[in-house]
C-alpha cells in the first residue's frame, strides 16, 4: 500500500509503498476512505508524543470500509463503511469496564501507538468495541472531519462541559477543535464568543453560530473583552488551541463558579501552564480535560446531525491528496487555512 512515512523527526515525510497491514483476531483492517489532517499529527512529526517508533505513519481521524476482519470479530464484515474514535479501548481494564474507553489504561491510538491513517489501509484492534457504523447518508469526508477534533469538542462542550442553553461558552482557538466547539455549543443553545487571531477564522465562526468574536491581536485584554461581551464572564470557555496563553485566558474570562475545558493538547514547552489558582481558589472554578470520546456516544452527536442541527461538512475546508498531505502536515504550525483538510484521494 502507499502511505506518507516520517522516518526523522521534523524531517519531511515521504510517500513510500509499505506491505498492506492484516488485521488481528480481534482486529480489523480498514480501506481508507478520508483521512484528516490534524495537528496532532503535527505534534506526531516533530517528535513530542513518546509513544511513536519511526518509522512511522501518522493519521488518526479517518472513515472507510471494512477490508477484512480477525476471527474473533462478531459485529463487523467486510463492507461495513466505519469510522472510530482517535482513542480506543482494550475492552478489559477498569475504566473499559465503566464505559470510559477514552482514558483507557491500555488505550490504542492508530497514528501514534501504532501506524495509522495517511495510507491506503489502517489496522484497528478490537474491532467489536471500537468501529462505529457511519450513517449512510454520511460522505467519508464528513466523517473523517469528525476525526479527533469535533467528536473531542462534542465530549468538551456536552458532556465534560455541561453546556446549557442560555450559557455563555469561550472558544480560544478556531482551528478544527475550536470551530467544532463553536458549532456545537451553539446547536446546544449557548452564546459562543470565539477567539483567534485571524478574522477569516473568527467571520467562519460567526459562520457557524458564533454570537460575537474577538481577535486577540486587536484587543489590549483578551480576558476583559469576554468578560465584557459575556456580562462578567463565561459560564464555559474551553482552550481548544493548546497554548499557555490560551489556557490561561480561558480559566481567567470564567465567571464564579464557572467550568474551564482542556481540550487542545498541551505537549512541548506548553505541558506545563501557569494557572491562576487563587482565581480557581475564590471563584470556585472547575478545571476539567477532555481526552475523545468512547465510540458507544457516537449515537447521541449522530442525532444532532442534520439540516435542523448541527452540520460538520461545513467544517472541511479543503481535500488533499495523499502526497499533498506532506505539505499540510509540515505546515501545520503556521496556521494556514480555514476549517478542516481531509485527504480523500490515494
Amino acid at each position: 500500500m502507499k502511505a506518507v512515512m516520517v522516518e526523522s523527526f521534523g524531517a519531511r515525510p515521504r510517500l513510500r509503498t509499505v506491505p498492506d497491514p492484516a488485521p488481528e483476531s480481534h482486529g480489523a483492517v480498514i480501506r481508507v476512505m478520508a483521512t484528516g489532517v490534524c495537528r496532532s499529527d503535527w505534534h506526531g512529526w516533530v517528535g513530542h508524543d513518546p509513544d511513536i517508533r519511526l518509522p512511522h505513519v501518522p493519521g488518526h481521524e479517518f472513515a472507510g470500509v471494512v477490508e477484512a476482519v480477525g476471527s474473533q470479530v462478531r459485529r463487523w464484515k467486510v463492507g461495513d463503511r466505519v469510522t472510530m474514535p482517535f482513542v480506543a479501548g482494550c475492552g478489559s481494564c477498569p475504566e473499559c469496564h465503566s464505559g470510559n474507553q477514552q482514558v483507557c489504561d491500555h488505550q490504542f491510538q492508530p497514528g501514534f501507538t501504532h501506524w495509522g491513517s495517511f495510507a491506503e489501509y489502517v489496522a484497528v484492534h478490537q474491532a467489536d468495541l471500537n468501529l462505529v457504523r457511519l450513517p449512510e447518508a454520511m460522505e467519508f469526508s464528513t466523517a473523517a472531519s469528525l476525526g479527533c477534533r469535533f467528536v473531542t469538542s462534542y465530549r468538551a462542550v456536552v458532556d465534560q462541559g455541561r453546556v446549557s442553553a442560555g450559557q455563555w461558552v469561550a472558544v480560544h482557538g478556531c482551528g478544527g477543535v475550536g470551530l467544532s466547539a463553536v458549532m456545537i455549543a451553539s446547536a446546544a443553545g449557548a452564546r459562543v464568543v470565539a477567539v483567534d487571531i485571524a478574522d477569516d477564522k473568527l467571520a467562519l465562526a460567526r459562520q457557524l453560530g458564533a454570537s460575537a468574536t474577538v481577535n486577540a491581536t486587536g484587543v489590549a485584554d483578551v480576558v476583559e473583552a469576554v468578560r465584557e461581551i459575556t456580562g462578567g464572564g463565561a459560564h464555559v470557555s474551553l482552550d481548544a488551541l493548546g497554548h499557555a496563553l490560551t489556557c490561561f485566558n480561558s480559566i481567567s474570562c470564567l465567571r464564579k463558579r464557572g467550568r474551564h475545558v482542556q481540550v487542545g493538547l498541551m505537549l512541548g514547552e506548553h505541558t506545563t501552564p501557569a494557572i491562576p489558582m487563587s482565581r480557581v481558589i475564590a471563584h470556585e472554578l472547575e478545571i476539567l480535560g477532555s481526552h475523545g470520546m468512547q465510540a458507544h456516544r457516537y449515537d447521541t452527536l449522530f442525532a444532532m446531525l442534520g439540516p435542523d442541527g448541527m452540520d460538520p461538512s461545513r467544517l472541511v475546508g479543503r481535500t488533499v491528496s495523499l502526497e499533498q498531505s506532506i505539505d499540510v502536515l509540515t505546515a501545520m504550525d503556521s496556521f494556514p487555512g480555514v476549517g478542516v483538510t481531509v485527504i480523500n484521494a490515494f
